[in-house]
C-alpha cells in the first residue's frame, strides 16, 4: 500500500471523520440494560459474534464486492434490505450518505448516498485503494466503534476499551480476508441477539443512542 493510500483510509476510518459513528451502538444500548453485556469480556465477545456471524462480515463482503463495480446501486438495495430494524436501516443509511458527502467533498470524486459499506466501496474503486487494507480497516473501524458504546454504557475504562479493541484486530483481519474471496450469495448471519436487541432498542425509554 503506498503512502497516500495509507494516508486516506487513515482519514476516513479516523473518528474524527464527520459519518456519525458515535451516536449508533447497533443494539448494543439495549443488550447493556438488558444486562445481556454486563463487563469487558460480555462486550468483547458480543462485538467478536457481531463481526463473525452478523453486520461485520456481511458489510465487509459488501464492501469487497462494491469495490468490483462500476454501479454499486444492485448492492446498495441489497444492503438496505439486509438491515432487520428500522433504527439498523438509519445506522448505515445515514452514515453511508454523511459518508458520501464528506468524501465527495474533500477527495473530488463523486460518491452517491448508498448504505454506508457500499458507498465506502465505491469511494475506495474511485480512488484505487487496496481491498484488503480497505475492508480490514473498515472492520476495524466498526468494532471499535461498539467497544467505544460500550465503555460508556457498561461503563468501563478507557485503557480497558483499547485493551478489547487490541484483542478484536485479529477478528477483524479473518473476517476481512474471508470476506475478500466471498460472493455476494454468501452473505447470510446468524447474531439473533443483535437483531432483537436493535428492535427492542426502537421503543427503549432512556437512550443515549440512535440504534
Amino acid at each position: 500500500m503506498n503512502g497516500q493510500a495509507f494516508q486516506i483510509l487513515a482519514a476516513w476510518f479516523s473518528p474524527a471523520y464527520p459519518v456519525g459513528a458515535y451516536s449508533y451502538s447497533h443494539g448494543l444500548e439495549w443488550a447493556v440494560e438488558a444486562g445481556w453485556v454486563r463487563d469487558g469480556g460480555g462486550l468483547e465477545a458480543w462485538v467478536a459474534d457481531l463481526l463473525a456471524f452478523g453486520a461485520g462480515r456481511s458489510d465487509a463482503i459488501l464492501l469487497a464486492r462494491a469495490m468490483e463495480l462500476d454501479d454499486p446501486a444492485p448492492l446498495a438495495e441489497l444492503a438496505e434490505a439486509l438491515a432487520p430494524s428500522a433504527e439498523r436501516l438509519l445506522e448505515t443509511t445515514a452514515q453511508g450518505a454523511a459518508f458520501a458527502r464528506t468524501t465527495s467533498a474533500a477527495w473530488g470524486v463523486a460518491v452517491p448516498a448508498m448504505p454506508y459499506p457500499v458507498a465506502v466501496g465505491h469511494a475506495a474503486r474511485r480512488l484505487g485503494l487496496p481491498a484488503r487494507e480497505t475492508v480490514t480497516l473498515f472492520v476495524q473501524g466498526f468494532a471499535a466503534n461498539l467497544v467505544s458504546a460500550g465503555v460508556r454504557l457498561i461503563p468501563l475504562g478507557q485503557t480497558e476499551g483499547q485493551r478489547i479493541t487490541a484483542g478484536l484486530l485479529p477478528v477483524a483481519a479473518r473476517v476481512a480476508d474471508a470476506a475478500l474471496g466471498e460472493p455476494i450469495a454468501a452473505i447470510g448471519g446468524a447474531a439473533v441477539a443483535a437483531d432483537i436487541a436493535a428492535m427492542l432498542h426502537e421503543t427503549q425509554y432512556t437512550r443515549l443512542f440512535r440504534s
